[in-house]
Order: C-alpha cells, then structure tokens, then sequence
C-alpha cells in the first residue's frame, strides 16, 4: 500500500498505538476512522506487531496503516513485507531511510537539533519525526521552522487535546500522539461514543 499524502493532511495526525492487542486495535480502528483520522501507526516493539499490521492494512484499506518505533533493518522489512505504508523511527539512520525509500514507503525519521532534522531531509526523508518534544514545547517548532521552513516537521512527545492547536500554529506539519490520543482509561470503558467524541474533539482543535 502506498502512503496517501492528501488524505493525511486532510487528517494530520498520526495515532500511536503501543502494546494493544489486535482484538482492541480491530475495535478501535473503525471508531477513529469514523471520527475523522485516517493514520496510524504500530509500534514494533508490541507483542506480533507485524501480524496486527498485515491485518489492519487488511481490514482497514482505506486507512494510512504504518510501523513504528523502526529501529533496525530486521524490523524495517518485517514492516514493509506485513504491507505498511510508512515508517516511522525514534532515531536519525541512513540505512533505514535510504531501504525505506527503497521499498517506496514513506518515511519519518525521528531528529530533534537543527542538523539531524536537514540531515534526514537530505538524505530523502518524507517528513521529520522531530522526538521528543515533550520538555521543548510548540515554540521549538516555530524556532526549526525559521531556517528550516522547507521541511516537513511531525514533532512527538507529550502532545495533547491542550497543545495540539499551538503545535500546529507555530508550523508543525503533522503530529504524532499515543496516549493522549488512545487513552486506557477510555478504551477500557468500551463505549463507541465516549471514544469517537474523544476522538471527534481533538480533530475539532485543528479544524475549527
């Protein structure tokens, strides 16, 4: 599957899932799509990642389905040949990059100082995962974006219902959310409704 840019942007943000089983992931996924979202990623470090990604791209052909926390060339090919469209990784690897661009998937890797980030945009990046952003707050993103306003930035880390709108005003171009976004507390309470209007107002706060 290739990743599809215009229907990203119309949605830019991609959920984070970590550690969720597929039965959960296959529950929530028609509930987020229904919401508004269209992109989310499967972290490789969850327990039968790639079968929960072969399944979703399966199940859900009109979502953008990727892998993430992609660390190793290992992992880059069991993503890819489980059909993700994208790859998001933690680190700034030219190997992964380059396979990446390789096997025609998207890719963001993750950088955070100014040279990491051109660095990855040089090398053919499709966007930067700029990680972590948690102790940096929106403002850095106004900071990169001042020499580097070319660049496609998607910053992670501690992005929520509260920040997501400021992220997006100082310049982000997507962002990447995990708990914020898939809240425990809420999946565990079950309700299509108390999910989809948590997930409705978070999409509200850059589309109003």
């Amino acid at each position: 599957m290739k990743f599809n840019i215009e229907l990203f942007e119309k949605a830019p943000i991609i959920g984070i899932l970590r550690n969720i089983n597929e039965e959960t992931v296959k529950s929530l996924l028609p509930v987020y799509f229904k919401s508004g979202f269209n992109s989310v990623e499967i972290t490789m470090n969850s327990p039968r990642a790639a079968e929960i990604i072969q399944n979703s791209v399966k199940d859900f052909p009109k979502m953008n389905i990727g892998a993430g926390t992609v660390c190793t060339m290992e992992e880059l090919d069991l993503a890819c040949d489980a059909g993700a469209s994208f790859i998001v990784s933690p680190i700034l690897s030219s190997e992964i990059i380059k396979k990446s661009i390789e096997r025609k998937v998207a890719v963001f890797p993750g950088a955070l100082t100014p040279t990491e980030i051109f660095k990855a945009h040089s090398l053919g990046a499709t966007a930067i995962k700029v990680f972590p952003v948690t102790s940096f707050g929106p403002k850095y993103i106004k900071d990169l974006m001042a020499p580097l306003d070319k660049i496609k930035l998607i910053p992670v880390g501690g992005i929520s219902k509260n920040n997501i709108k400021a992220f997006f005003e100082n310049g982000s171009y997507g962002v990447g959310m995990a708990s914020s976004l898939f809240s425990k507390n809420l999946i565990s309470k079950n309700s299509t409704e108390v999910l989809s209007n948590h997930f409705k107002s978070i999409l509200n706060e850059i589309q109003d």
